[in-house]
């Protein structure tokens, strides 16, 4: 029981020469603590590169945000682990969205692109989408024929919106392959 104490203690003066702006209080928490963040963030970030550059501003954002830590709610290592996590992810979901679409924008691009050059009346739509595999089948037939959101047709279907966006871009490609064979 008194380790826990003398832990906290320690802590305690830790953070406090923390909001004082204290070098020595940083150095101290890169030294002892970073191995660990490095982790957390090359668990969600492959990239050694990236992932370094990430850890630089995780600690970067601790030493901004030192002031809004309550040691009531929780321990300094966990708050600091919520950081590192959070810049991790947020990166993560930054860098996979750079290569993705938002796939309504795009059709309304294509269609308003392509509206000379594609008629409707000599395209057999039915026939193409009818290759199409069945789940990715339906959800065009409830966005684009019946007029459901994505967020609708995911509901109705019992999938997650990103599942469901992933189906329709998928098809939109394969539709796209198919026309020009």
């Amino acid at each position: 029981m008194a380790t826990k104490t003398n832990r906290y203690s320690e802590e305690e003066q830790l953070v406090y020469a923390l909001k004082r702006n204290q070098r020595s209080a940083f150095d101290y928490l890169y030294d002892n603590y970073s191995g660990a963040l490095f982790g957390v963030i090359s668990r969600v970030i492959k990239d050694e590169e990236k992932a370094a550059d990430l850890m630089q501003d995780v600690f970067l954002k601790i030493w901004k945000k030192i002031g809004d830590y309550e040691p009531g709610r929780g321990r300094l290592f966990t708050w600091m682990m919520n950081i590192a996590r959070n810049a991790s992810i947020d990166l993560y979901r930054k860098e996979k969205n750079k290569y993705m679409v938002d796939i309504d924008d795009q059709v309304g691009v294509v269609d308003a692109n392509n509206q000379d050059e594609m008629n409707v009346n000599t395209m057999d739509l039915r026939g193409i989408v009818d290759k199409l595999r069945p789940e990715r089948k339906i959800l065009l037939d409830l966005v684009y024929l019946q007029g459901f959101t994505q967020q609708e047709a995911a509901e109705k279907l019992n999938i997650p919106l990103g599942t469901a966006k992933s189906r329709i871009r998928t098809a939109l490609k394969d539709l796209k392959l198919y026309y020009a064979a």
